[in-house]
């Protein structure tokens, strides 16, 4: 492929990065496999990768921080189509919006864009770029590079994976001049302004035509706090911090290394001990944390989205029946894989939405625990005795759980297969179309935003991979009453008949059962307070270290 000189520029301002990732995009149009997550995920797919066996990091100086992650780094670096656990964190140090929201209030912040807009009712925003914004090849940051942005993510041929989020309300973004553009809307939209946080704007210099080397991470430009100075896939992300940088977010560390670890005891090694090769790890198990506090580690966590959910192919009887797939959910034993596998932090999904939503509300159907209802569901199906192969990721908590899932199933007269596997296998085989009967995975939509309508659409998307790629369910009149509800829902502006709206589609999930979630888990972080300070962990998959600081 040919360079343009801008390009050339551009790679010589940056230091070397590892070759690129040649796998197709997994995450093409629009989901989330696996993370532990996952997302996902993901399905995101959050997690994925085998964990790295090199020793790199571990500086024990206070403008370093090496932080040990739960998820792969070797899926894509761009940050209009990753769905990567770890790499959508890494993007949020590097690249970024418009506007942002603070990981631990929600509060929207102006970043690249002078002042955050206040009018909701608004058809269209008028936005200044911040003066003196540079990417960090130096080029100063223009209008030209927003609108390329945007008309990427609103382009249907590009039909980039977080296109779903902006397509139904934004119209179209327009140069002013240099330092300002304009933003159309089809109609007001409440949640715009939490929105583009999720649009990261790109140097257009640098990619246009060159979205190839944005995905591998062989090239990654962008305007935040920090530089990525090396990417190694199924290793680790290096960054430092870019002195030029004059935004409301600054770099703390001088540097920072980021381990992709995703085996639980290699990860839970590095960041224990007197000599720890770490600061910081992300993904914490239960099981671990009376020996990281015991240690002087700080462990905590933060309730949120995370969740494990069952995906069926709805093609595959008896899967195209709902009381078949409603059977599959009583009869999980969801009570001790949160008990047993979990150690009690999780909570049973008595709706899509986890309990601290604000638009949470408790389903019209929720799964208790139930196997007498799911063998009386079942029989009136007419289905016994079926050899089952539950297709899942191997993202660590997910793979404690199966145990569980497996004698559930058993119990009511299936005969469980168990095929647990990397994240970027499952996702490749699902992006295929290869036939299945049921998947499991974990997935955190809250870390492209936490209003509903963004969570619902990430799997209840029509035309998405969820629903037409994966469950095959995308033509079903059941569908497309779903689709209908939610459209009304985003163009209703009184709140009270928004909310029932929202709770009538969410009851339509909850009842048809194609993808739906068993538990929400909370994630868990640990570090050394002795190094690092001002910590907050996240209620979705990765790490978010912009107010961090060293200790």
């Amino acid at each position: 492929m040919s360079r343009s000189p801008a390009l050339e520029a551009a790679l010589k301002n940056q230091r070397p990065l590892s070759s690129a990732i040649t796998r197709r995009d997994l995450f093409r149009y629009t989901g989330l496999l696996g993370a532990a997550a996952g997302i996902t995920a993901t399905l995101a797919a959050c997690g994925g990768g085998p964990s790295s066996t090199s020793a790199v990091g571990g500086s024990s100086s206070t403008g370093d921080l090496t932080t040990a992650i739960g998820y792969g780094n070797d899926q894509s670096f761009d940050p209009m189509q990753t769905a990567s656990g770890f790499l959508m964190a890494a993007v949020n140090h590097v690249y970024e919006g418009l506007l942002e929201n603070d990981p631990t209030t929600g509060e929207t912040y102006a970043a690249l864009a002078k002042t955050v807009p206040t009018d909701a009712t608004a058809s269209s925003w008028t936005m200044q770029i911040r003066d003196g914004a540079t990417w960090h090849d130096g080029t100063p940051v223009t209008s030209d590079d927003v609108v390329f942005s945007f008309e990427r993510i609103l382009d249907p041929q590009q039909n980039v994976l977080i296109r779903a989020f902006f397509s139904s309300w934004l119209q179209s973004v327009t140069k002013v001049d240099d330092q300002t553009v304009t933003l159309n809307f089809n109609y007001p939209f409440s949640a715009a302004a939490q929105r583009l946080s999720i649009a990261k704007i790109m140097p257009k210099h640098v990619f246009d035509g060159h979205w190839d080397e944005a995905k591998s991470g062989a090239l990654v430009v962008g305007s935040g706090p920090y530089k990525v100075t090396s990417h190694t896939p199924k290793s680790n992300t290096a960054f430092e911090a870019f002195p030029a940088y004059n935004g409301p977010r600054p770099a703390n560390f001088t540097t920072m290394n980021w381990l992709s670890i995703v085996d639980t005891s290699s990860r839970i090694a590095r960041v224990s001990g007197n000599n720890a090769g770490a600061q910081l790890a992300d993904n914490i198990p239960v099981a671990n944390v009376p020996t990281l506090t015991s240690g002087g580690r700080t462990v905590e966590g933060n309730p949120g989205m995370n969740l494990m959910y069952l995906l069926f192919d709805t093609t595959q009887a008896p899967f195209d029946d709902v009381r078949v797939r409603q059977a599959m959910f009583y009869a999980l034993n969801t009570p001790k894989m949160i008990e047993i596998a979990l150690g009690g932090k999780a909570a049973p999904a008595t709706s899509y939405l986890y309990e601290r939503n604000p638009d949470y509300s408790r389903a019209s159907t929720v799964y208790s625990y139930d196997p007498d209802k799911a063998r009386s569901l079942l029989a009136a199906a007419g289905v016994s005795g079926l050899d089952l192969t539950l297709l899942s990721t191997n993202v660590s908590w997910l793979a404690d759980c199966l145990p569980t899932i497996k004698e559930s199933w058993d119990a009511v007269g299936f005969n469980t297969t168990l095929e647990p596997q990397d994240t970027s296998a499952m996702v490749s085989k699902l992006n295929s179309g290869q036939k299945f009967q049921i998947a499991a995975g974990t997935s955190n939509p809250q870390a492209f935003g936490s209003d509903v309508d963004l969570l619902v659409r990430y799997t209840y998307s029509k035309g998405g991979l969820w629903t037409k790629t994966y469950a095959k369910w995308d033509d079903t009149p059941e569908a497309q009453k779903i689709y209908a509800t939610m459209d009304e829902a985003t163009r209703e502006t009184d709140p009270a008949k928004r909310s029932t709206l929202v709770q009538s589609y969410l009851n339509q999930i909850a009842e048809n059962a194609v993808y739906y979630p068993v538990l929400h888990q909370e994630l868990l972080t640990a570090w050394d307070p002795q190094k690092v300070t001002d910590v907050t962990p996240l209620p979705y998959p990765g790490v978010n270290l912009l107010a961090a600081k060293p200790a």
